[in-house]
């Protein structure tokens, strides 16, 4: 795994790859994007209930099994660095994205603008999360959308390791196509591994030019171990 800096690894990603996969699947993995040293340190904030707005007890609101934290302004570096160094990259996508879908929505260049845009609205709670689950803990599927104002991508990334650290627990995402059942797809990672993913839509092409499908996405059942994830949204919330 590379230890360059968190911003450089963002910008030797495959970004053409990475388009291209989203376009015929509505997801991609973008490995390796942090380390397994950094992975640790995220993992380990969660105990400390320090730098946190919020925390969810999934079972209390029928999400599932499990807990979450919501991270607080000023947000740790590391999680910073990927929220503001991806999300240049994936502008220009969703906003072909939107294009395709006829959605005026544009989004800017630069992450700041868009945090801007959003607290203007009165979007102004952080989203970006941490994730813990235990045995028997399972994540519904779900939409993170949060206000009016939704960033079309997001990033779950896992910090723990497959196999070693928990069994189960895999990441899935389900489509819902006009007029067709919903597709599902269990989306492989590894510990350090990003997957980039369609928040609500996305375009695909059909026969008579494109069109809109739904996605969804949650953690399957943990048989056994501890799962941490470290989930980069770009919206901030009015909730």
């Amino acid at each position: 795994m590379s230890h360059s800096p968190p911003a450089q690894r963002i910008d030797a990603i495959d970004w053409p790859g990475v388009s291209t996969s989203l376009d015929v699947q509505g997801w991609a993995i973008l490995p390796e994007l942090l380390t397994g040293e950094e992975c640790d340190a995220t993992a380990g904030l969660y105990g400390g209930g320090e730098g946190f707005r919020s925390h969810v007890v999934m079972a209390r609101h029928g999400f599932g099994r499990g807990e979450y934290r919501y991270f607080s302004y000023p947000l740790p570096r590391l999680v910073q660095v990927l929220r503001t160094g991806l999300y240049p990259h994936l502008a220009p996508i969703t906003n072909r994205w939107h294009d395709r879908m006829g959605m005026a929505v544009r989004f800017p260049a630069d992450h700041a603008s868009f945090i801007e845009r959003c607290h203007q609205a009165g979007q102004t709670r952080p989203t970006p999360l941490l994730l813990q689950y235990g045995a028997e803990d399972y994540n519904c599927l779900h939409q993170d959308l949060y206000g009016d104002h939704v960033f079309p991508l997001q990033v779950a990334i896992l910090l723990s390791e497959p196999g070693v650290d928990f069994e189960g627990g895999e990441f899935m995402l389900t489509e819902q196509r006009p007029r067709m059942q919903t597709r599902g797809a269990v989306v492989p990672q590894r510990k350090g591994d990003g997957v980039l993913f369609a928040v609500n839509t996305r375009p695909v092409r059909g026969g008579r030019g494109d069109y809109r499908v739904n996605l969804r996405h949650g953690i399957s059942q943990v048989r056994s171990g501890h799962r941490h994830t470290l989930g980069v949204i770009f919206h901030d919330a009015a909730y």
